[in-house]
């Protein structure tokens, strides 16, 4: 816990995002929750983000994985994946998520895998699919996010 990975970017997005000055590790990551929480993203295109977070440290009092935990897991890689289809002129915004908690998990590493439903001008809908070590689902979501207009200025240092 603690060490950061590289995420893995296609050639397209660092030159679609290169410029702006902007560390795009940082600043395609769940921000300090995701730190505390020790989410780290290993690969990010708009068709397919990948993520991992620990279930030590982000479990509810029984020792099962908290299903917050799951839900800002998966937040953070649907939105990363609205991000990036946006481009640097949209922002986008969770304005729906749902979980289903299928099994629980004591232990180990959870991975989740964010693949789009709808990718359109002003929504991009993303799930993703969590998993323990031996590949079994622990939660569904959805995430849906509005995506607004900014302007690609307001990333600049």
């Amino acid at each position: 816990m603690g060490e950061r990975s590289t995420t893995r970017f296609p050639q397209e997005i660092l030159d679609q995002w290169a410029g702006l000055g902007l560390d795009l590790p940082a600043f395609f990551s769940a921000g300090h929750l995701g730190e505390r929480m020790s989410v780290q993203v290993t690969e990010a295109a708009p068709e397919r983000i990948v993520g991992t977070m620990p279930v030590e440290g982000n479990t509810q009092p029984y020792g099962l994985l908290h299903g917050g935990a799951s839900a800002v897991l998966a937040e953070t890689l649907g939105s990363v994946g609205a991000m990036l289809h946006g481009g640097p002129t949209k922002l986008a915004v969770g304005v729906d998520l749902n979980c289903t908690h299928h099994r629980g998990a004591r232990s180990g590493m959870v991975t989740g895998v964010a693949t789009p439903v709808h990718r359109g001008r002003s929504t991009a809908t993303y799930e993703i699919v969590i998993t323990d070590e031996q590949d079994k689902r622990v939660c569904t979501a959805r995430l849906t996010c509005m995506l607004r207009d900014v302007d690609a200025d307001a990333y600049r240092a």
